[in-house]
């Protein structure tokens, strides 16, 4: 399977299942070296591990229909995860990774059937180094749950997805980009984040490897497809006792003028999002906030508590007012609602809960921002709401956007696309299946030369690295 000849493909473009016979030589060998990994072989179970959050994009859905595989297993120890890479290698299985299935990409759709590893059962924190805070920890370990085991510490992790609850961490940094902090931190493949990895390959006789920063980074939201990740350091921050922050705006201008400017301040905050008053009419607010009224914009903020004396008037001046604060729930939320699952891609959850003909982007705005804001409102009016979220790029605050898209077709989501580019926005597409085409477009040949080193024989997640000479297909255009 170094390459799947043509023959091999089915009509949709991917490589068929793989035969039962060879599924069947594996799990024998699994039965007889690692007893205690018992398979999963249950459809409704296979169908679980096979999916994420690619729902979200309706060119994605019926593109990975259908997509399963044929068996899974679950590791709970470094050793385990050994066995099955080299019973993968020996037995030409294809192999895909999963963690929680938070991603939205179809990163962890298995495209050509074979093997689901489930890391979850790896989730042991490993060390905290009490003189620089520097964090190891297995690649299952749910995000809320390390920042809980790192309190004591008096540390908290820079950056987090909004599904930290439910999020893993090697599932994050295979998968993910940014998110909560990104405002103060930038993003995940900034230098300074990924301080190392533990990295099992896919050979007949697996190794198991230490990485250090530089050769770390070509594993860093790659997919799964050029190694498996196993344990993870990383650089954390001194924990901030955040206020989570409501604001009121009755005008679009103000609040926009607001969420550019308060980055440049002094002021320590650790997440900005903004939601245009339609989507914040739909958002299920924390108890004790109002719930928007017509026409009303939302600032949300995580705020330090020594911003609290400035920041209420700073936000008044602007025409900003703070309709209502809490500190932020301890120990993950509980039952509690937080507020950053108000953000990111939560906020397009909330928006489809009810609402299935809608999907998403996800772009770079440029700056000025209010040109392309304009623009595109006066060509798709509100079949294009805008939700906006405070980053950090190339050192510099920046607004990024995930705009709420009525679905109108493919050529109609292409128009918007393309209207954005010529606007100056920098597209990060979630409606294509590969590593490239989710990010600038590129082939990054540092991850191609990191898959030809620990997947030799490109068996990890197939058809997901474009610059990968054996892939089995192009992605879909949108």
């Amino acid at each position: 399977m170094d390459d799947i000849p043509a023959s091999t493909l089915t009509p949709a473009g991917f490589p068929v299942l793989v035969d039962p016979r060879r599924i069947q030589a594996l799990l024998a060998e699994l039965e007889a070296s690692e007893p205690e990994l018992t398979p999963i072989l249950s459809p409704a179970e296979l169908s679980r591990l096979s999916a994420d959050f690619h729902s979200y994009s309706p060119v994605l859905g019926p593109l990975l229909k259908g997509k399963r595989a044929q068996v899974a297993v679950k590791a709970c120890r470094v050793d385990q995860v050994l066995a099955v890479a080299g019973a993968c290698a020996r037995h030409r299985v294809p192999l895909t990774l999963r963690g929680a299935g938070t991603g939205n990409y179809g990163q962890c759709v298995p495209l050509a059937g074979g093997l689901v590893l489930d890391l979850t059962g790896l989730d042991r924190l490993r060390e905290v180094d009490p003189a620089s805070g520097v964090v190891e920890a297995e690649a299952g370990c749910l995000m809320a749950d390390l920042d809980r085991l790192l309190e004591p510490h008096g540390r908290a992790l820079r950056l987090a997805p909004s599904t930290c609850r439910t999020a893993t961490l090697g599932g994050f940094v295979a998968g993910g980009s940014g998110g909560l902090g990104s405002l103060r931190w930038g993003f995940l493949r900034d230098p300074g984040h990924l301080l190392g990895l533990e990295v099992v390959t896919v050979e007949p006789v697996p190794r198991l490897l230490r990485l250090e920063a530089a050769a770390s980074a070509p594993l860093n939201h790659a997919y799964g497809t050029n190694g498996i990740i196993t344990a993870l350091r990383l650089a954390t921050t001194e924990a901030v006792a955040w206020q989570q922050l409501v604001v009121s705006f009755a005008g679009w201008e103000a609040a926009l003028e607001a969420a550019r400017d308060l980055p440049t301040t002094a002021l320590l905050l650790h997440a900005l999002c903004l939601l245009e008053a339609p989507v914040a009419a739909a958002m299920p607010w924390p108890a004790g906030c109002p719930a928007a009224g017509p026409g009303e914009h939302r600032l949300l903020l995580h705020a330090a508590p020594d911003t609290l004396e400035v920041l209420p008037p700073w936000l008044a001046e602007r025409g900003g007012r703070i309709c209502w604060r809490g500190p932020q729930p301890e120990g993950g939320g509980g039952r509690a609602l937080p507020l950053w699952e108000l953000t990111w891609n939560h906020t397009t959850l909330h928006w489809r809960a009810q609402r299935q003909d809608w999907t998403y982007l996800q772009l770079l705005l440029p700056r000025p921002e209010a040109p392309l804001l304009e623009a595109v409102r006066r060509r798709w009016g509100e079949d294009v709401l805008w939700h906006l979220e405070g980053v950090r790029h190339q050192g510099a605050p920046r607004l990024a956007a995930l705009p709420l898209v009525r679905w109108q077709g493919e050529q109609a989501l292409a128009d918007l696309t393309d209207q954005c580019r010529e606007l100056g926005a920098v597209l990060f597409n979630p409606h294509v299946i590969t590593v490239e085409d989710g990010g600038l477009g590129v082939v990054d040949a540092d991850q191609v030369a990191a898959k030809a080193a620990y997947d030799p024989a490109g068996l990890m997640n197939p058809g997901k690295l474009r610059g990968w000479p054996g892939r089995s297909r192009q992605p879909p255009e949108c």
